[in-house]
């Protein structure tokens, strides 16, 4: 549906233009993408999942795995959904899906909420369809991600909240001193309300209360969807790294990485996608307290950048073998890293995440780990009471919120206007005028042609001339609803981007409080693999 009467309509990806060939292509499961993935985001694909994941993970993993999820549960107070499904991770018939997200200022853009309510209805679906199986959503904390300048504010009524502060290593381990100036300025402009109020209740007890970054995500991630039985997870954990020891002393000798990544992403640019990530040959970080640098190879030695650390071959493996949780994955060895720890079936993300997993099917091949079903995240656009009757009123449907503004604008004047603005039949009669101008040319004189070809292009050109003129005259007369379809879209798309990657998500709790996020798991479904469009 596309009329906006219902309170959830959606659209086809494809149809929206905000996504790339790549992802439109995987969606449709075209042929030559497919030696680049191993199953797709259906029921049958989970099937086929559940079997190549049970055959290699092991009861030793899950025993890992759960330990070190109830060590970091001791800090929050968890639902006993939550609870539960990290005590079924130690069943074989238990698996994960999984969705991860930087650990953005007061959870940064919208999406944040959409990538976790994909995989907490991803396991609902799961479970209704394999109900013999357990699944649990898991949110991946990127605890050891450097760039701070890509978290370190979010957008709240058109003004950038921001942090400011210098910063080196992993953000995960940053100390929450300097929020409490942010909470002032925000809880300002907040304004006075049950919704506000609760709004500055979570940001204060989040990131005020604790004393690292990581600590205050995680509180709010757990505050926000525990009861939905969401498992958070921080994998900087010394105990989960030693599980990934092998690979990174595999990564360390053997350029496996660079090697395997790199075919893929010759595959994808011979078939005309843009590649998104190019592998390094060594693609690890060294991580420890305020310092995350890149290892690289040079001279017969390992050396960390920008410092003085320098290790033979035999050092560096013993370092691994000591200490696990100083090497940090990069955006290409953390996935295999995921997919290790995790009995995972499926990683949710935006289309620029996807992009870059289709990068690596060879590389978890070579070793021998299932490479998971890749889901894009469900995507939303919000839309308000007042606004769907704005929508209604300008007779205007779903797919038309999603154009050019300048394109949308022409679409509702030629549809609206008491004269037709479409010369297309003129030009037509226009363009059989010197068809047959050209035959006579033929039968005298061919050098006519020239000068008939040359006139057919200005009459043609003049044409549209024309055209536009008369295009930017009905817009002119119709000022008043030009101008009103120019607010409602900038309301709904800022910046003329997804409202998504734009709005936080307190813009929408304090219109709708408690109910956004019950309102979200009731409509988002995350295997139609369609945009939705919600009506609030």
């Amino acid at each position: 549906m596309s009329d906006f009467k219902s309170e959830h309509s959606s659209l086809p990806f494809k149809e929206t233009g905000y996504f790339s060939n790549l992802i439109c292509d995987y969606l449709d499961q075209k042929e030559s993408l497919k030696p680049l993935y191993q199953n797709f985001s259906d029921l049958n694909g989970y099937k086929n999942q559940m079997a190549l994941k049970k055959e290699v993970f092991t009861a030793e993993s899950r025993s890992v795995l759960v330990a070190s999820l109830n060590l970091q549960y001791k800090k929050v107070e968890a639902s006993e959904l939550s609870l539960n499904n990290i005590q079924s991770l130690l069943n074989d018939n238990t698996f994960t899906v999984t969705t991860g997200h930087q650990l953005n200022l007061f959870t940064g853009p919208l999406y944040f909420l959409y990538k976790i309510v994909t995989v907490i209805n991803l396991s609902k679906s799961l479970k209704k369809a394999f109900p013999e199986n357990n699944f649990v959503p898991i949110y991946w904390m990127a605890t050891e991600d450097h760039d701070f300048e890509e978290i370190n504010y979010f957008n709240f009524k058109n003004q950038k909240v921001k942090w400011e502060r210098s910063f080196g290593g992993g953000v995960g381990r940053l100390s929450t001193e300097g929020l409490n100036d942010v909470f002032e300025a925000f809880s300002k402009n907040l304004g006075e309300s049950q919704f506000a109020d609760e709004l500055k209740s979570l940001f204060k007890k989040a990131y005020l209360e604790h004393d690292n970054l990581a600590d205050a995500t995680f509180y709010l991630a757990n505050q926000l969807f525990s009861a939905y039985g969401l498992v958070i997870l921080d994998a900087d954990k010394s105990e989960l790294k030693s599980l990934f020891s092998g690979t990174v002393k595999d990564e360390l000798l053997n350029q496996t990485c660079f090697n395997a990544v790199s075919k893929s992403a010759e595959a994808l640019s011979n078939l005309n996608y843009k590649v998104q990530v190019n592998p390094r040959p060594i693609n690890l970080f060294y991580l420890k307290e305020n310092l995350r640098e890149r290892i690289v190879f040079e001279q017969n030695s390992y050396k960390v950048l920008n410092t003085s650390l320098v290790f033979t071959k035999d050092q560096i493996l013993d370092e691994v073998d000591r200490y696990p949780e100083r090497f940090s994955p990069n955006v290409l060895t953390r996935p295999l890293y995921q997919e290790t720890i995790l009995p995972n079936l499926s990683y949710a993300g935006g289309g620029g995440e996807l992009a870059y997993w289709f990068e690596m099917k060879a590389y978890f091949e070579q070793r021998n780990v299932p490479f998971p079903i890749l889901l894009l995240r469900n995507s939303v656009l919000a839309i308000s009471e007042k606004q769907a009757q704005k929508i209604t009123k300008l007779n205007l449907k779903a797919k038309d919120l999603f154009l050019n503004q300048d394109a949308l604008l022409s679409k509702v004047i030629k549809d609206i206007s008491d004269i037709s603005i479409d010369f297309s039949e003129q030009k037509n009669n226009l363009q059989n005028m010197f068809s047959d101008l050209k035959q006579l040319a033929l039968k005298t004189d061919k050098s006519f042609i020239g000068a008939v070809n040359a006139q057919e292009h200005k009459q043609l050109k003049g044409m549209t001339v024309l055209e536009i003129r008369l295009l930017k005259a009905q817009k002119r007369k119709y000022v008043d609803i030009t101008e009103r379809i120019k607010i409602l879209q900038n309301e709904l798309f800022p910046n003329q981007s997804l409202q998504e990657r734009y709005l936080n998500f307190s813009e929408l709790y304090l219109l709708y409080g408690s109910q956004l996020i019950p309102h979200l798991i009731k409509n988002l479904e995350p295997l139609t693999l369609e945009f939705s469009i919600l009506r609030f």
